[in-house]
């Protein structure tokens, strides 16, 4: 997933990423505005990953949560 489609889904992504990293506060998620280079930081910031595996993380995770929304939306007539 792209910056740009991170930061224009980050509304209804919001709740997954508490879900799947609860150590980020709601104010990290809130702060972070969908700003995908934020996310990497915060996760090293509160796991101790490094860049490489904070950003692996977050591609992984993003590439899940983009297949949901399209099978969300496929699911609603919106594809």
């Amino acid at each position: 997933m792209n910056s740009d489609t991170f930061e224009g889904q980050w509304k209804q992504l919001k709740g997954s990423v508490k879900q799947k990293w609860g150590k980020l506060t709601d104010d990290d998620v809130t702060t972070l505005s969908g700003k995908k280079d934020e996310l990497v930081g915060k996760l090293q910031e509160r796991y101790g990953y490094t860049r490489e595996q904070a950003l692996k993380e977050a591609d992984d995770w993003a590439a899940a949560a983009h297949q949901q929304t399209d099978t969300a939306a496929a699911r609603s007539g919106r594809y």
